[in-house]
Parts: C-alpha cells; structure tokens; sequence
C-alpha cells in the first residue's frame, strides 16, 4: 500500500525550511537543510541532497510523504542500537568526535575523501581503534571512491584494525563483485550503499553476489515499505543509515529498522549529535549507544531559530513544488 499524493497546498500549509549547521564539515557539507511538514499521521522530512535532480529528489518527496500520511509498520523492537559516525577528520579529532556518541560501540569512519591519501585514512582509523579499544567495531565507508586495486589494497591496510565491513568501496556493481571475490579470504564482508539507494534496480547488487550486507535509507528508498520490500527481496542483512538527516528524518529511520525482521548491525542512525543544533528537544542522538522509536514533534522556538534563510527557503519550497509535480 502506498500513500495518496496529497495536493501540493496541503504540505505547503506546515512546510518549514531548517538550516542546521554541522560542528564538523561532513560529506562536503557545513550546514544542512531540510523541509519538514506535518500530515495526518505526524511530521516528516524531505531533505536530499542540493546536488541530486527532481528526479532523485521526488523519490525522497514520496518517502516523506508516505512517512506522514500512513501508520508505520509494526514494530518488532521499541530501540535501535546505534553507531557513532566519524568523518574525514584529521586523527588528533577522532576522540572528540567520539565523545560525541554516548556509549556507541561501533564506529563508521569517513574515508577516501577527496584531497587526502591513503594514509590519512589509516591514522583516522587507527585512531579510532586505539580510542574504543579491542571490543570496539570498526567499519569504513569509502562512497564509491576507490577502484578494485584502491579498494583492495585499503582493505589490506586496514587489517590489522579488525575491520566490520567495508561500506561501498568501488562505485559499481561489477566492482564490488570482483572486490568482494578478491578479499573473501580475508573475511571482510563488502557493504552496498549507493549501489542500492542510487540504482535503478536496487536488487542488482544482490542478484550479482556482489555484497555481503545492504546499507539502506527510507528517504532515497521511497519511504519504509519500499526500503522493507528491497530487503526481503534482497534476501541479505541490511543496516539501516541516515542521509544527514534532522531528528525528524532520523525517527523515519529508527521506524523502518524496528520493522526489520532481522537487525544485527549497529545502524547509522545517530548522526544528529554531528549537529550543533536541531528542531527538536531533546535531539534523537545515542543514550547508552540507542535511539528510542517513535513519532517526533519539532519544537516550535527551535523551528525559528533554526530557520534558512528567505532565499535558501524560496529554493527548497520550488524545487518540492517540482518534485510534487513528477509525483
């Protein structure tokens, strides 16, 4: 079952546009902005990137749309444990960062960002290892930067730091395919991010073998039962991530991993303590290493305070109007 489109006016009527600035630049990005609305069940968010075209984007606009006008599935846990996110920071930063994530045990560190080396990354890592000690878990997310040899000879480097899995370290599938076969011995599983929420045909990564987990996110997914259908189709372990989004968008997330059948990975859902300020009191960031699942109110005083500006507002509110349209 999917939501009916509602008319344009009926989202406008709530639409609020949020600018968030970030303590630590994070994905090319120093402020994040979103649009958060309210609908029959309560409020959502779209929010994809500035970059991606109304095409990409009115997908996330169907998601939120979906978020706010259907009851969520049911859920089959009432907390999601949660990792902490570490970005391309140099590795004197990595403790602070940390800090930032009340009692996570597992850590995804930033690497292959444009303008570092190879052993940038390595320190960042070893960094991270040597601040959560030998029961900490460790995994890298390259974004489709590197190709089979990059990717393959990274993955040796990390070794020693007892790697979880590596996150989309090659851009295709067919990369990923040859990666996973080259490194199998090692017995360092190979995640699917942007070859699942960026694809076409987001079971492609499964049907090739080409992954060990899937890593998905309900707004680029279409929403939370779009994102549970590739899942049960994809037939692999999924964790469910953010798209750097507010606490609003983090609780669409935290609905769609209570309504995994299976969650076994720490999910990257805690990525509102990267904010310096959100639109909700308190923010949905890790207590004990989990979030608690349920519907969220942005707070009234936080949503002026935290407003874009007129010309920032102007753009989102045209670019959902063009999204709406393709809807």
């Amino acid at each position: 079952m999917t939501a009916p489109t509602p008319l344009l006016g009926d989202i406008l009527d709530s639409a609020r546009v949020v600018a968030l600035p970030l303590a630590t630049r994070f994905r090319g990005v120093d402020v994040r902005e979103a649009v958060l609305f309210e609908g029959p069940e309560g409020w959502t968010e779209f929010s994809p990137f500035a970059e991606y075209d109304d095409l990409e984007a009115s997908t996330w606009l169907a998601a939120a749309i979906d978020f706010a006008w259907m009851p969520t599935p049911a859920p089959r846990r009432s907390s999601i444990r949660v990792n902490a996110t570490v970005p391309a920071v140099a590795a004197a930063s990595v403790p602070a960062i940390l800090a930032r994530f009340d009692g996570c045990r597992t850590a995804k560190v930033k690497v292959a960002e444009p303008g570092q080396s190879l052993a940038d990354d390595i320190a960042r890592v070893r960094a991270v290892r040597e601040s959560m000690g030998p029961e900490g878990r460790i995994r890298v997310d390259a974004n489709g930067a590197w190709n089979v040899d990059e990717a393959e000879h990274a993955i040796h480097a990390f070794a020693e730091y007892d790697l979880e899995y590596a996150e989309q370290p090659c851009g295709s599938v067919d990369e990923l395919a040859e990666l996973r076969r080259r490194v199998k011995y090692m017995g360092i599983p190979i995640a699917a991010d942007e070859s699942v929420r960026k694809a076409d045909d987001p079971l492609a990564v499964a049907r090739a073998g080409a992954a060990d987990l899937l890593v998905i996110k309900a707004q680029p997914l279409g929403g939370i039962r779009r994102a549970l259908s590739i899942v049960a189709e994809a037939g692999l372990p999924a964790i469910v991530s953010s798209a750097l989004d507010t606490s609003i968008g983090l609780s669409m997330g935290a609905a769609l991993a209570a309504a995994l059948p299976d969650l076994d990975y720490d999910c990257g859902l805690g990525t509102a303590s990267l904010f310096t300020t959100d639109v909700v009191s308190p923010s949905l960031v890790a207590q004990n290493g989990h979030l608690p699942v349920g519907r969220l109110v942005p707070d009234a005083a936080l949503l002026d305070e935290c407003a874009a500006s007129r010309e920032r507002e102007q753009w989102w509110i045209d670019r959902l109007e063009r999204c709406h349209a393709l809807l």
